[in-house]
């Protein structure tokens, strides 16, 4: 079982910067995916970013590429999501993920946090 908690949504202004951490605790898996996702009210629910512990690679969508960067803090168990150059476009609920497996990450991941707000004017 695992518990992910999202921190660090707000408001700012277009153009500024936000970081999102996510903890998680509980049993945590020898490899895992784990990541970013965003959702505005009357639109799906969209991947932003994610990094695989097995290999370290990791994967952006094309509307955060050169904005974004994810890092994953393993001994600490501590996801982020750098935040640069924010557009109002940016402004959704972004919620951190965490699967072990490729085919539950895509199917939709077992683990998620409650959200953290991010809103850009």
């Amino acid at each position: 079982h695992v518990q992910l908690v999202e921190s660090g949504g707000g408001s700012v202004q277009a153009g500024g910067s936000l970081t999102l951490s996510c903890a998680a605790s509980g049993y945590l898996y020898n490899s895992y995916y784990m990541g970013w996702f965003r959702q505005t009210p009357g639109k799906e629910r969209e991947e932003v970013a994610r990094g695989y512990t097995a290999d370290g690679s990791t994967t952006y969508r094309d509307s955060v590429k050169g904005r974004f960067t994810i890092s994953l803090d393993i001994a600490k168990n501590l996801l982020y999501l750098r935040m640069d150059t924010l557009k109002p476009e940016d402004t959704a609920m972004y919620y951190c993920a965490l699967d072990p497996t490729h085919m539950g990450w895509h199917g939709g991941p077992r683990f998620w946090g409650r959200g953290t707000q991010v809103t850009v004017s």
